[in-house]
């Protein structure tokens, strides 16, 4: 798929055993060995390579095979990344559906810590010094399934989700790639397509956002998902689901730009063949998120206000906008909307430090979260194509 994936060698054309129609063909073309298989720059197969007696590898043409006929097992044995170029959007979307939803559901304790440690007035008993013990208190004080409270909306959510992130992603990358920077990995087309398949993934997580967050929260008033969303319709509208869209754009668009092209460029130090390998797709995945997440916590906790709509700050902004005091009157319907207010009562609040609340949560919440996710849908979507490739070829045979 990408110039990084292929090997070049010195090989000559004239040699013997060679067909002289190859050697005819490779005036001016630019050829590549890819996994003992003679490869146009723009990845047509022209043959491949043998074992002979001598020690010495012997070509053998495939040009003059007819279209009729069948390929041998040895070409059917493609590198993993030659097939995911054939690979169906299904292929794409349910890999996709898999890895987000293990995603978003093993990691979900870790996510509510976060939530609350972005609080920017915590109550006496929502205070915590670190992950650990955040985990800890809340576990001793509010029971052993409080930290998933709010997992079913955030997996009804996470698979459609991600159904259309990682297929829009795929279709987005190979399109622009192939334009921009033909036959070779191009790091603008993999930020453009992360951020493209943002503004669908967001579309539809950020709902099953704000409902996980209100439930998340120290003393959450809501008695489960669909007393949650009944009352946020009733009291905030249904703008209430989408208050904090912009921000989440605006903070996931960089995010997901940086998180592809530090991913794609680590793949291309670890995994130059792209090849199935999951352990690099395991150590990418997790030096991607954490590089992502640490730069974009500033505009985490502004969308974690939006969602939560945090009562002390509502009171903050009030009392300052009334000249009284803290504890003033906060007239019904009084909501904080918009990235910029957003911003300014995270300063009024705390200054500076107050954009990196729950920095290290973020960052231990994301490494081993996009390492699952990358994992588990390289994973998938390598079992789905190469089981989709093999049913072709037997059905080609059978023919």
């Amino acid at each position: 798929m990408e110039a990084g994936g292929f090997v070049s060698r010195q090989t000559s054309l004239d040699a013997s055993g060679v067909d002289r129609r190859v050697a005819a063909s490779a005036a001016g073309t630019d050829f590549r060995i890819l996994g003992g298989r003679l490869m146009t720059a723009s990845e047509g197969l022209l043959g491949s390579f043998s074992p002979s007696t001598t020690g010495e590898q012997d070509f053998v043409s495939v040009l003059h095979r007819s279209p009729a006929e069948t390929p041998t097992s040895a070409e059917a044995d493609m590198d993993y990344e030659g097939l995911p170029q054939g690979a169906s959007t299904s292929t794409h979307m349910l890999a996709g559906s898999v890895a987000g939803i293990m995603e978003h559901c093993l990691m979900y304790p870790i996510d509510c810590v976060k939530t609350r440690m972005q609080s920017l007035q915590p109550e006496p008993g929502a205070r915590y010094r670190s992950v650990v013990d955040a985990l800890r208190q809340i576990i001793r004080t509010e029971g052993v399934w409080r930290p998933i409270r709010g997992v079913n909306v955030l997996a009804v959510g996470a698979g459609p989700a991600h159904a259309l992130y990682f297929a829009c992603y795929e279709k987005i990358k190979f399109s622009l790639s192939d334009a921009v920077h033909p036959g070779a990995n191009s790091h603008f087309a993999n930020g453009v397509a992360g951020c493209m398949a943002t503004v669908l993934h967001d579309a539809i997580m950020n709902p099953a956002e704000v409902v996980k967050q209100r439930l998340q929260m120290f003393n959450s008033p809501y008695r489960g998902v669909l007393d949650c969303v009944g009352a946020l319709l009733r009291r905030e509208g249904p703008a209430s689901f989408y208050r904090s869209y912009t921000t989440q754009l605006t903070m996931n668009v960089p995010f997901q730009a940086l998180h592809f092209m530090t991913y794609e460029y680590l793949q291309e130090l670890l995994n130059p063949h792209r090849q199935y390998n999951p352990s690099s797709h395991v150590v990418s995945g997790a030096l991607a998120g954490a590089v992502a997440a640490a730069a974009t916590t500033p505009l985490d906790v502004c969308k974690t206000l939006l969602n939560t709509q945090e009562a002390q700050a509502i009171h903050v902004i009030q009392a300052e906008a009334a000249g009284g005091a803290v504890g003033a009157a906060v007239p019904s319907g009084r909501h904080i909307s918009g990235l910029g207010e957003a911003f300014r009562t995270v300063y009024r609040m705390g200054g500076v430090p107050a954009f990196f609340r729950g920095v290290q949560a973020r960052i231990i919440y994301q490494m081993p979260s996009t390492a699952i996710s990358w994992s588990v849908y390289e994973f998938f979507k390598y079992v789905l194509t190469k089981r989709r490739h093999q049913r072709r070829l037997r059905g080609d045979g059978d023919r």
